[in-house]
């Protein structure tokens, strides 16, 4: 009962931005929606409430999680998810119709969306007022999809990946699979996840059957205990700062221990997550188009 008012209570009334569409960062929401009786439209509002009901002990006292423009209550036209709410992201949802984005990734480009920072910045003006113009809400999706039973983020990269078959029960993250050659794991990965490139420490002929998995950015202490941990034979992770994790495994591999490792990049090793959450959504929200938009990778290289 306890548990199931503090959910109803969870939502907040959001004020809409006004001129420049300031940043609303409120940690969710202050007054309940009801659930629309199939006549109204769903509002933001009541799509998050939606989703949150799905998550073990949401909602959090402390999240990024918060809507970054928009407000709870506007009528939902048309849903995106996707990786980072871009310029070019917002422009591909107004035309398509929609006018609420998922995002797994901060928006205003720094962990917390905090822009008093940036408050003389052109570009922070131009994406807000952009926003605005398009009336379109944005929710960062990075806490809950992760504490989502399983991960959404993983549940999502294992199916793209179709390695859901090599995961085990007690420990997901470590795959044991078929003895394989590491340049054939990597070419695999890098057309599943359409990468044009990764960076490797380690031997490419290297034949490996325990892998540990950790898209996204764990952090180096997280990933080199994890390591210790599983006794992987390969690495496979998102991001890593590179005197942290990189430098470990090096000096492994001279300490005489079989290990290398493979940096996906952040955005490409998380953004079948964020795919996955369509089919997810799709049917808890009848009526509603529910689309995916990748944001892409922004780097190119020489």
């Amino acid at each position: 009962m306890r548990s199931s008012l503090k959910r109803r209570q969870f939502l907040v009334s959001i004020t809409q931005a006004l001129g420049t569409s300031m940043l609303i960062n409120t940690p969710l929401l202050s007054q309940a929606y009801p659930l629309s009786d199939g006549k109204a439209p769903l509002t933001v509002g009541q799509i998050m409430e939606m989703i949150l009901k799905t998550i073990p002990d949401a909602p959090f006292p402390k999240t990024v999680d918060t809507l970054k423009s928009g407000s709870a209550s506007q009528p939902v036209t048309g849903i995106v998810s996707t990786m980072f709410a871009t310029t070019e992201v917002i422009e591909k949802a107004a035309k398509a119709g929609a006018n609420f984005i998922i995002a797994h990734e901060p928006t205003f480009y720094n962990h917390a969306d905090e822009t008093d920072w940036l408050k003389d910045s052109d570009v922070l003006r131009y994406k807000q007022n952009l926003l605005t113009k398009h009336g379109i809400a944005v929710w960062r999706f990075h806490d809950y999809w992760h504490s989502h039973r399983p991960d959404g983020i993983w549940t999502g990269m294992l199916s793209k990946l179709d390695w859901a078959k090599y995961a085990k029960d007690d420990n997901s993250h470590v795959l044991t699979m078929p003895a394989t050659p590491l340049h054939q794991l990597i070419a695999h990965a890098k057309q599943k996840l359409d990468i044009k490139t990764v960076r490797v420490v380690g031997d490419r002929n290297q034949v490996c059957q325990r892998v540990l998995l950790l898209p996204g950015a764990s952090g180096g202490r997280n990933q080199i205990a994890a390591i210790e941990k599983a006794r992987p034979e390969v690495v496979i992770c998102g991001e890593s700062s590179e005197w942290e994790t990189p430098e470990y495994v090096r000096d492994a591999r001279r300490s005489g221990q079989k290990l290398s490792l493979v940096v996906l990049g952040h955005i490409m090793s998380e953004a079948a997550g964020m795919e996955w959450l369509v089919s997810w959504l799709k049917p808890q929200v009848p009526g509603i188009n529910v689309t995916y938009i990748p944001s892409g990778n922004p780097f190119s290289y020489e």
